[in-house]
C-alpha cells in the first residue's frame, strides 16, 4: 500500500470549496440522505466517459439517481456463471432491492468505446482482440450491434449509428435479465434509451414503437 499517494492538491482544494459551498447550502438534504437511506426513482446506466454529466442533464439532486458507468454504457446478456459481474449486479441492486421505476441507457457522441469497436471488429485494433485486453473482451458485448452497421462507410455516420445500436443492444440485453422483464410486465419499470450530443447538448430519444431515435 505504501504505493497509494495522497490526493493531489487540486482534488483536495476542490474538494474544500464544495464543503465550504454546496455542501453547507444542503445541509438538511445531506443529512436527511444518510439518515434515511436512498430512494431513488430512476437507474441511469452511462459511459465512464467524463463529459457525461448524468444527472446535470436532468437538474437531479444528489440522492435521486442510481448512477452506474462503463465504457460505452453497455449491458451485457444475462450470465449467471458465478463470475464477476458488476454491470448485472448494479441492475439487480436497482430493480430488487432499490425497486427504481425507470432504467436509462444512456450513450453519446463521439464515444471513445464505439470507436474502439469499429476499429476491432474491422481489424484495425488487433491489441483489443487479445484474450488479456479488458476493453476488447468488454466490447464483445457491441459485437452484434457492429454487424447491423457494418456496411455503413461514412466514418463520423457509422460512429453514431453504432453508439445508438449500443444503447438498443443494451435495451435488448436488459430484458434478458429474469427480474428486469418480470418487472416491466408488471408494468413496475420501465426501460429507456437516450443519446446525446455532447457538442449542442442535443438529447434523442429512442422510440421502440418505430425503433429510431427521436429528438426530444
Amino acid at each position: 500500500m505504501h504505493r497509494v499517494k495522497t490526493l493531489p492538491s487540486y482534488l483536495m482544494s476542490r474538494y474544500k470549496g464544495w464543503k465550504e459551498t454546496t455542501f453547507v447550502e444542503n445541509r438538511d438534504w445531506f443529512q436527511r440522505l444518510a439518515q434515511e437511506g436512498q430512494h431513488p426513482r430512476a437507474m441511469a446506466i452511462a459511459c465512464c466517459d467524463s463529459r457525461v454529466a448524468v444527472t446535470s442533464v436532468f437538474g437531479q439532486q444528489i440522492g435521486e439517481i442510481f448512477v452506474h458507468r462503463n465504457i460505452a454504457n453497455l449491458v451485457p446478456p444475462y450470465t449467471p456463471d458465478g463470475e464477476h459481474h458488476g454491470t448485472a449486479a448494479a441492475v439487480e441492486f436497482a430493480v430488487k432491492v432499490l425497486k427504481v421505476e425507470h432504467i436509462l441507457v444512456l450513450g453519446h457522441s463521439n464515444c471513445g468505446g464505439v470507436r474502439g469497436c469499429i476499429e476491432m471488429c474491422s481489424g484495425t485494433a488487433p491489441e483489443l482482440e487479445q484474450k488479456e485486453s479488458f476493453i476488447g473482451r468488454w466490447l464483445d458485448v457491441l459485437r452484434v450491434g457492429y454487424e447491423r452497421i457494418g456496411d455503413i462507410e461514412d466514418p463520423a455516420l457509422r460512429q453514431t449509428a453504432l453508439e445508438k445500436e449500443g444503447i438498443q443492444v443494451s435495451l435488448e440485453n436488459l430484458l434478458s435479465y429474469p427480474f428486469v422483464a418480470e418487472a416491466v410486465d408488471r408494468d413496475e419499470l420501465s426501460l429507456h434509451g437516450l443519446w446525446a450530443e455532447l457538442a449542442d447538448g442535443d438529447l434523442e430519444v429512442f422510440d421502440g414503437t418505430v425503433r429510431r431515435f427521436v429528438k426530444s
